[in-house]
Formats: C-alpha cells, structure tokens, sequence
C-alpha cells in the first residue's frame, strides 16, 4: 500500500476505482474480494471491507449475495464524473497555492504545466 495521508479504506477505494477507470475491471466483472484485498495489501479484512462498502455507497459496486461484489452498469462514468468535479479543490488549488508561495506568475505556471504535460505526451 502507499503510504500517503489517506486513511486504508480510502486507498483500497481508490486502487479500485482505478481499476474501473482504466479498464481492468469492466461493467459487470467481479470484484476483488474483501479477503483478497487484505491479504494482497496485508491489511485487516475490516478495512477492506470498508473500503469496497464505500465503492458500494457511491453506486460503483453492488454486493450480490453469496457471489461477491459487481462492478455496476455506468461504474466508469460515475468515478469519472466525481473526479473532474474535485479535480480543481484536489489538485489544483494545492498548486496555484504553492506556486504563489515560490513567488511564479501565472505565466510561470502556464510554462511548467505546457512543458510537463508535453513531457508525459498530453495532447493539447
């Protein structure tokens, strides 16, 4: 697991959105299951089980009794949806507050997100 400021569950949430979002868990697929992410992650099953029940709260997971936990028709939409949203508090507000405080201009900022994302193939 990584080691951010984010709680465990939280993390396990993301790692599985993000397998929704790229694909490797499509519309209908099966889950990992919350002994399988606990024992991938050496976690307690408890925190996984809390992470897969978030996933289950926000419509991208349905439990399926005695079969496990389904990824939902529209998963990747709804995932996609709620990450543009907080895209701006999550990530570039940190930014532009950092930037202010090495003193770059807009200018600056423009320039090293133009360079960066030319680097890592962005499309503009």
């Amino acid at each position: 697991m990584d080691e951010t400021t984010a709680p465990l569950f939280r993390q396990i949430a993301d790692l599985v959105e993000d397998a929704v979002v790229d694909g490797s868990l499509a519309e209908g697929d099966r889950a990992p299951s919350t002994n399988e992410l606990a024992s991938f992650h050496s976690i307690n099953p408890a925190t996984a089980r809390k992470g897969l029940q978030l996933l289950v709260d926000r419509g991208i997971l349905a439990k399926r009794r005695g079969l496990g936990m389904f990824v939902e028709p529209g998963a990747r939409d709804r995932v996609l949806h709620r990450r543009r949203e907080a895209f701006a508090t999550d990530y570039l507000t940190p930014l532009i507050d950092e930037a202010r405080s090495l003193g770059l201009t807009r200018a600056d900022l423009h320039d090293l997100v133009e360079r960066t994302a030319e680097s890592r193939g962005l499309e503009p």
